[in-house]
């Protein structure tokens, strides 16, 4: 819930003090930190166990809001600090992630009924945040937003502390061989890095938009409102999307995930087209269940299909490619959105996320890779 709400916070707190150039360095700025050293997080959540590191992260979390709540509330906060403090906060993002999917076929027996799990409980969080976000920041200002989400971190990192897994340490190893073995083992594997490279095209024409101009074209035509509605319908798809992959066990799981996808791509083609609100909650909906069945696809894929003594780094390597082009479209689709046009852009991003669904399902490894079967 913490998490739904920062971006609102930050979307509509820095869009009113430093326009859509402000928010989309911000979140570039957390971007590029957290895509930046998420592989040094892999190599040591196996040194250091992924509990360890995932405490570690909350509690630097709860440091890094708690400053820029303060800010807020002191008065006009300056650009620079929430870009500091939005870095340092993706560091611990990157301490924290990669240890997610390795923990997951530890505790659950059934790796992709756990991920639907956590991926509806997860929406079901993200419906209830923004909205809660959005009359916070209306009400009270963006610093009320950090200051709670800093009180999330601090009960996520008590929750991992009582939680009841046995990790155990990689000892005697070596940072830049564990980084090698690491990327052998995900350069090994064909569907991996090719939706990897189509998630790294989107990251620039697709994902880094999104954020900065999504919410400036509809701020300016329908209101802060309509945006904190937007969101809170893809929460609701998001829910949808993580049931039916509880239910669902397709035999290709990347397949189906990759025509769910093409779901996705009505949001920003109806917010470039600047189409009534309740086209634009539609298209959200269904941007939400797609990402989520999609999520669900992908995660369980990757736990089931890797070895667990690698899991840690080859995660780390497949989230580090997915995110590390988003900052880039982050910081620039605000220019050359207004040189452009922000729904031009927004347009060009519908073009290439199909374009990318094409060579997904054109990709033999992507589109035959079997599901492992559950364990009775």
């Amino acid at each position: 819930m913490g998490d739904a709400m920062v971006p609102i916070a930050v979307t509509l707190g820095v869009l009113r003090l430093y326009g859509a150039v402000g928010v989309g360095v911000v979140l570039a700025a957390w971007m590029a930190s957290f895509g930046g050293l998420v592989l040094f997080g892999g190599v040591f959540a196996d040194w250091f166990t992924a509990r360890k590191m995932m405490i570690g992260a909350d509690l630097l979390r709860v440091v890094t809001h708690l400053v820029v709540a303060f800010a807020f509330f002191a008065g006009r906060p300056a650009l620079w600090l929430l870009i500091v403090m939005s870095a340092l906060s993706g560091v611990g993002a990157a301490l924290f992630q990669p240890g997610v999917n390795s923990m997951i076929p530890q505790i659950a027996e059934d790796p992709q009924r756990a991920n639907a799990v956590l991926r509806v409980a997860d929406a079901i969080a993200r419906l209830l945040g923004p909205g809660l976000a959005g009359a916070m920041v209306l009400v009270g200002g963006a610093g009320v937003v950090y200051a709670v989400n800093a009180g999330t971190f601090a009960v996520s990192a008590l929750c991992l502390l009582a939680l009841r897994v046995r990790l155990v340490a990689v000892t005697g190893s070596k940072l830049v061989q564990d980084l090698r073995e690491g990327w052998r083992e995900f350069r090994s594997r064909t569907w991996m890095w090719s939706v990897i490279l189509v998630w790294s095209v989107y990251g620039i024409t697709l994902f880094g938009p999104s954020w900065p101009l999504g919410a400036e074209l509809v701020t300016g035509s329908l209101g802060e409102g309509a945006y904190v509605a937007g969101v809170t319908a893809e929460g609701v798809g998001s829910i949808v999307g993580g049931l039916v992959a509880m239910r669902y066990r397709p035999a290709r799981p990347l397949f189906s995930g990759a025509l769910a996808m093409i779901a996705f791509m009505g949001m920003p083609l109806v917010i470039a087209l600047r189409l009534p609100l309740p086209y634009i909650m539609t298209a959200m909906v269904l941007a939400g269940a797609a990402w989520a069945f999609w999520s669900v696809m992908w995660a369980t894929s990757v736990q089931t299909q890797v070895p667990g003594e690698v899991l840690n780094r080859v995660t780390a390597y497949e989230v580090a490619g997915s995110v590390l082009s988003i900052p880039i479209g982050q910081a620039l689709a605000p220019v050359v959105g207004a040189r452009l046009g922000a729904d031009n852009v927004l347009l060009f991003g519908f073009v290439t996320g199909l374009l990318g669904i094409v060579a997904l399902l054109a990709t033999p490894a992507v589109r035959n890779l079997r599901a492992v079967p559950k364990t009775e």
